[in-house]
């Protein structure tokens, strides 16, 4: 029987920590929270000081029992679970159902999960955080508040199933207030003008460009067409003559490594992930994977953190790593980051690996494919973080023709330094090459080019343009960005098309409701002034009570108005051309818990209901049926047939009405920003084209 109990949350976590600890230790999982408010009643007395009814929950009482039975056997038992207030709430309940003392050293805290990591930890516990606790049992308790308050609002005056809460209805709110500003946005027209230009000594593969900016020294803004045509007349195409030239240096300082949401940024742009998939694969690499000849190790610290600090320890080993892998011209020094905002709770650690000699590509034989993707890019922002300064030459030059000031600028990376191992979008352009010239050089013309264009309005959300927006405004924490867009989502307030946020009807309603009802308390001022109050809490400066009391007082007030005055909304289903085969109706759409679907209204004289089918407008190329798009069990789109499992037609491709000239097979297009692709299905033929992506 092992003398020592550590309790974590999760079973891959229990196994990864007991290969570490050895016999002498049991380790076994909470699977999460063990205790919470009851789900079918408030629980919480607030008119005694917001008492909070805890009870243990629902289906784990064999979990409870079996902990219990361990700990009386145990001399001693740790609680390790994650190094944040959830964490810290969960020990705080597991010590309450195992009978141990609070202010007894039962909590063990360690940002990684690695050997040396593990083992100091347990030679160093400590007291539970009443400060984390009190803050996390603040946070939960406004929670309930606002949805056990709100929602059944919602589901009397609008229909059952809705809720609201302070982050979800604040990143409503913010995508219903940027499709707003999208519709009442006004274009405005402007022109630029380039000149493609050619030194005459000199022969170049591609034209030199230079573009308009001004009369002399004065900046012109071209509005119409009729200002362009009158500088285009004005210009001596025999005299474009260099007015100036400077040459500089410009340095790209690196990234600092990740913070959660950073992360969850990053992850969303280069590898195409949502929030959900990056925290799930993220959990996976901290818990621990079997590496082959090492055994299973956390392959990166605790993944939810505002903080891009990094520990000595870790600075010096990467320091070493670089400076023998890369050469020590690349190396930083050993860069410390601060607090990536004022806000930052800055607990812990930013996310990076546990170990800087573990490669990638050394290890990659060990991750699914989705783990190595995620790894490499945690890996190479943080060791690009440890790394020097990216290094560009620069030039620019003044072009004068009668007065009509152009511009050319150009540079060249000269050293890359971070850009080793760590590039974004902006770095990936190719370096823009300026010949060389002298002032007073006379250059050739070969083209002058007017282009309209027109102002475009704010961009939709993306899931990491959300984020990022949330973390900016101080809305939501770390561990609340992923469930938060995942509920807004679930409830059907917004939806996500070609990875934009939409907001529904449904969305909108909601939000124009709670705005005028709640407004001074659903917003994102007050939200994330909510926050700096509950990191108050953590850190002691607030009584949770307090904060909790300050809150309800309102809250109250507009609830009891809100009561009297909305009257019953009724939202219309949205009628279809599909006509129902049982009884002739027009069938509606209508939403579910698995999304929406076809419904006859002549519920409850007729039940009928089907899917909605997403079809593309083209024609099975095996039957008479019609090609529509669906979704794999693992998210991917494919293309199928109407009339399966009578036809078994399936494509990953997105096939064409078109067929091809080589061999009548047919066509299919693959999209992407440069140009779309369009080639023939059958893989023996080879025939393919690009087209425009205009066309």
């Amino acid at each position: 029987m092992a003398k020592n109990l550590v309790i974590v949350e999760s079973p891959a976590k229990a196994k990864t920590i007991g290969k570490i600890l050895g016999r002498n230790y049991k380790v076994a999982a909470s699977v999460g929270h063990v205790r919470d408010l009851p789900k079918s009643t408030l629980g919480i007395d607030v008119e005694d000081n917001f008492k909070p009814k805890y009870i243990n929950i629902r289906g784990k009482g064999p979990i409870i029992n079996e902990l219990r039975k361990e700990g009386k056997n145990a001399d001693k038992i740790y609680l390790a679970t994650d190094p944040d207030r959830e964490g810290e709430a969960i020990s705080w309940h597991l010590a309450h159902i195992l009978k141990i003392d609070p202010t007894e050293k039962v909590r063990v805290e360690f940002n990684e999960i690695t050997k040396d990591a593990v083992k100091n930890a347990i030679k160093n516990p400590r007291a539970l955080d009443f400060g984390l606790i009190d803050a996390q049992q603040a946070r939960r308790i406004l929670d309930r508040l606002v949805g056990y308050k709100i929602s059944p609002l919602l589901w009397k005056k609008i229909r059952k199933g809705l809720s609201a809460g302070r982050v979800q209805s604040v990143a409503t709110k913010l995508i219903c207030d940027r499709e707003e500003e999208i519709d009442n946005f006004v274009p405005k027209e402007y022109w630029s003008i380039k000149a493609f230009l050619e030194a005459y000594e000199e022969e170049f593969e591609a034209d030199f460009i230079g573009r308009l900016v001004g009369e002399k020294e004065e900046k012109i803004e071209l509005k119409t067409k009729t200002q362009v045509d009158k500088v285009i007349s004005s210009l001596d195409r025999e005299n474009f003559r260099v007015q100036d030239i400077k040459k500089g240096t410009r340095r790209r300082n690196p990234y600092a490594p990740y913070t959660t949401s950073t992360l969850q940024q990053d992850a969303s742009k280069k590898l195409g992930f949502n929030t959900k998939k990056t925290m799930s694969i993220a959990q996976q690499l901290y818990e621990g994977i079997d590496i082959k000849g090492e055994g299973t190790i956390g392959l990166i610290t605790y993944m939810r953190t505002d903080s891009t600090r990094i520990s000595q320890v870790a600075i010096d080993g990467a320091k070493e790593f670089i400076c023998r892998e890369y050469g020590k011209e690349y190396s930083n020094g050993g860069r410390q980051y601060g607090k990536s905002k004022k806000e930052a709770q800055d607990a812990h650690e930013a996310v990076r690996p546990t170990g800087f000699t573990r490669c990638p590509k050394d290890i990659k034989e060990s991750l699914s494919r989705d783990q190595y993707r995620l790894y490499e890019l945690i890996w190479n922002r943080f060791i690009g973080s440890q790394m020097a300064q990216a290094k560009y030459d620069t030039l620019s030059i003044n072009i004068l023709s009668n007065d009509n000031l152009f511009r050319a600028s150009g540079s060249r990376l000269v050293f890359p330094g971070f850009l080793r191992v760590y590039t974004t979008s902006d770095e990936e352009k190719k370096d823009i090459e300026i010949p060389n010239l002298n002032i007073g050089d006379v250059l050739k013309v070969n083209d002058i080019l007017p282009k309209q264009h027109f102002t475009q309005p704010p961009a939709r959300f993306t899931e990491a343009s959300l984020i990022k927006t949330l973390e900016e405004i101080g809305v939501g924490r770390p561990s609340t960005y992923a469930p938060t867009i995942g509920t807004i989502l679930a409830r059907n307030y917004v939806i996500l098309d070609n990875k934009s946020f939409y907001p529904t009807e449904l969305g909108i309603l909601v939000n124009e409701l709670l705005s005028e009802y709640f407004g001074q308390i659903i917003n994102e001022e007050f939200t994330a002034e909510l926050e700096e109050k509950l990191d108050g809490v953590a850190e002691g400066k607030f009584a949770w009570e307090s904060v909790v009391d300050d809150f309800y007082g309102d809250f109250h007030n507009f609830l009891l108005i809100a009561e009297k005055e909305i009257d019953k909304i009724e939202i219309k289903d949205e009628v279809t051309d599909e006509i129902c085969e049982k009884c002739g109706r027009n069938m509606v759409i209508k939403s579910g818990r698995y999304g929406k679907f076809l419904a006859c209204p002549g519920y409850p004289e007729c039940k009928n209901t089907k899917p909605i089918l997403d079809k593309i407008g083209v024609k099975c190329p095996l039957c008479d049926g019609e090609i529509i798009r669906k979704k794999s069990k693992r998210g991917r789109t494919f293309y199928g047939c109407t009339n399966y499992p009578k036809c078994n037609f399936v494509s990953w491709d997105e096939p064409l009405e078109e067929v091809c000239p080589k061999c009548n097979s047919y066509m299919t297009i693959k999209r992407n920003k440069s140009g779309n692709i369009i080639r023939c299905s059958n893989k023996d033929c080879g025939y393919t084209k690009k087209e425009d992506k205009n066309a």
